[in-house]
């Protein structure tokens, strides 16, 4: 019988504040440490670190038993978990973190969109279509006005194209873990399979690319790394699949939404990003749209509340 899963509670919204507030800052501190070491690189080492630590987990909890019957899918979804890093590190050298991190939380739509095709018990309902119309209105805004006209241009817009097709990468990674025996396998073993292929693959891309010996080990470029590796892909992804088994998927969705809000503040503050108009509405419009798609009985609750 499977636990019953409660409505979050204070403790876990102040555990869900810490995780968004790890998550949002991903994408400064690898733009920041940019300088010292390529952020394909980064992404390869932290996916590293964390996949070490994972598979130490794994060793003494248990959990390989499944390895037989489930390291296809694991394949896929680790190679297309690599993906959605390489376009998040090739992106940032060309738009904002702050685009980066609004244009990646469009993984929930493209997660929608594809298991809607693949589970009939995931068919989308007329709330979750507004939801995606939304998002992708918003997606359009964004791109038309994400910045003055005299700052625009090809590099910025590709870089923002590059943050869409990142999230679709984590939107089909879902997919893939969902409708695959993946779904039955501990989360430990997908977190693995993810971190290990998307390893491989990014370090592989950074020998190749040349980007492997530009790497300069300073203070900032060592604990963004480490920072990445051990909290945020290691103790935070954890920390999110055990409040899953706790509370109720679509409250916490809810609150993951405050990720990339701390994503554009830390942009803003720290790196002194622009921001115009068409961004901020764009930007608005992209998140209230996914929470309509991934959190729609929890919007349907509170419509009744407020009618009620």
């Amino acid at each position: 019988m499977s636990a019953v899963r409660k409505h979050p509670d204070a403790f876990a919204f102040q555990v869900m504040l810490g995780l968004c507030l790890i998550w949002g800052c991903q994408q400064v501190l690898i733009k920041t440490a940019a300088v010292d070491i390529a952020p394909v690189m980064q992404a390869a080492l932290r996916n590293g670190i964390a996949a070490v630590l994972v598979g130490l987990m794994l060793c003494w909890r248990g959990g390989w038993s499944q390895l037989g019957s489930t390291w296809r899918a694991g394949v896929l979804a680790g190679g297309l978990f690599g993906l959605e890093f390489l376009f998040i590190a090739e992106g940032l050298k060309l738009t904002s973190a702050a685009h980066m991190s609004v244009f990646l939380y469009t993984a929930p739509v493209f997660t929608a969109l594809g298991l809607h095709f693949r589970l009939p018990s995931e068919r989308l309902r007329l709330l979750q279509w507004l939801g995606i119309l939304l998002a992708f209105g918003g997606i359009g805004m964004a791109f038309a006005g994400g910045m003055s006209f005299e700052q625009m241009d090809g590099r910025t817009l590709l870089g923002d194209a590059f943050g869409v097709i990142a999230g679709l990468a984590w939107g089909a990674t879902t997919v893939v873990v969902r409708c695959s025996r993946l779904s039955e396998a501990p989360a430990t073993l997908t977190l693995f399979y993810q971190l290990a292929v998307g390893f491989a693959g990014l370090l592989l891309i950074a020998l190749l690319s040349g980007q492997i010996g530009a790497v300069v080990l300073t203070p900032l470029a060592v604990g963004s790394v480490l920072f990445q590796g051990v909290v945020v892909s290691f103790i935070s992804y954890l920390t999110w699949f055990w409040l899953l088994r706790k509370y109720l998927a679509s409250n916490l969705a809810v609150f993951s939404f405050i990720t990339p809000l701390f994503g554009v503040t830390f942009g803003v503050v720290l790196l002194d990003e622009p921001l115009s108009m068409n961004f901020v509405i764009g930007a608005l419009m992209v998140l209230l749209g996914v929470i309509l798609v991934s959190a729609e009985p929890w919007v349907k609750q509170q419509l009744r509340r407020l009618v009620g």
